[in-house]
């Protein structure tokens, strides 16, 4: 009988500060969530990504179908779960939500 080993991931600072940061800006302008949704499309065209961030794009799919609040879709990339965690390990997913001054 073989135990797995779970690795505790510490979550940077700087991603959650970053992540944060996503959230309020898209509760300030929901129709931001465009902007993540045509960065799931442009990583999905793409034919060598890794298993993991196809995943984070699939978690994104399922947290869009399930509902179009924008509270709900932020309580689900702030959640301390599997989905929450997937979705931020990929900031990438969030590029162009904040808007540089």
């Amino acid at each position: 009988m073989h135990l797995r080993k779970i690795r505790n991931r510490p979550t940077s600072k700087l991603n959650t500060t970053f992540i944060n940061q996503v959230v309020e800006e898209l509760r300030a302008d929901p129709s931001k969530i465009s902007i993540i949704q045509n960065n799931l499309e442009q990583y999905r065209s793409q034919t060598h990504l890794k298993r993991g961030f196809l995943l984070a794009i699939e978690r994104f799919d399922w947290v869009f179908e399930a509902s179009t609040d924008i509270n709900f879709i932020c309580q689900q990339i702030l959640a301390d779960d599997y989905i929450g965690n997937r979705l931020r390990r990929y900031p990438l997913l969030f590029k162009g939500v904040i808007s540089r001054v």
